[in-house]
């Protein structure tokens, strides 16, 4: 067995990792269903032993996801799957978006990539998923942090793209909206803009501070925003 301090190392032996599946049984990694029926890497699996889960082992096989991206295939219809097993891993997504495995930062940016890729938000929380497990996570604010924003034209034709720290752009439009909430306490404005399927990301403040600078007024009003796909967003007010 691995143990967990010592997957990064382990994983940065494998040439071509080419997905991911998790699983709690180890003899169950081939049985499980390859999200990439083309791939000709074999499966790889890499087993983590999480000491929170008391000694129970979850297989990482990281060989369909990537296949998937690199073909330039959409991302794992997470939404369609409902695995029978849930239960819950020690991953926390940090307020700055920096992922952990029992409080250590997960250093990989691949592995961070492909679990945001199987990532999912049901009304009882966040969980990674794949087609035969599910499994909760922590998630201390968004789980996306919005790193750098494109402008797009200006006025009422402006678009604004933004992309996230796991590298997934998206632009502001009725769909995806932008949305600020305002701490009653200290005033402190907390932006935020939807990614995909009630997924978030928080815009960071150096990207906040750019669309304060692209904020213009509402006709008559005291409200500040932006526009973005046609879509006038509120940031704030003058006073």
């Amino acid at each position: 067995m691995i143990a967990a301090g010592k997957v990064a190392a382990y994983v940065q032996k494998v040439s071509q990792p080419t997905g991911l599946v998790l699983c709690d049984i180890p003899s169950q990694a081939a049985q499980q269903p390859k999200l990439c029926p083309t791939a000709v890497v074999p499966h790889i699996g890499v087993k983590i032993q999480y000491l929170a889960m008391q000694t129970e082992s979850l297989m990482l096989g990281l060989a369909s996801l990537q296949c998937e991206a690199a073909a330039g295939r959409s991302r794992p219809p997470v939404e369609r799957w409902h695995p029978s097993h849930c239960g819950e891993i020690d991953i926390r997504i940090a307020r700055d978006g920096t992922w952990f495995h029992q409080d250590a930062p997960i250093a990989r940016r691949e592995i961070v990539r492909l679990f945001s890729t199987i990532l999912r938000k049901d009304p009882d929380g966040y969980f990674l998923v794949t087609p035969v497990e599910k499994l909760r996570i922590r998630v201390e604010d968004a789980p996306f942090t919005a790193v750098l924003l494109d402008v797009e034209r200006a006025g009422p034709d402006q678009t604004l793209h933004f992309t996230t720290n796991v590298g997934d752009t998206v632009a502001a439009d009725p769909d995806n909206p932008i949305r600020v909430e305002t701490d009653s306490r200290t005033g402190e404005p907390a932006p935020y803009v939807h990614v995909r399927s009630n997924l978030e990301a928080r815009i960071s403040r150096n990207v906040f501070y750019q669309l304060a600078d692209l904020a213009v007024s509402q006709g008559d009003t005291d409200v500040l925003g932006v526009w973005s796909s046609g879509v006038f967003f509120g940031l704030g007010h003058t006073r």
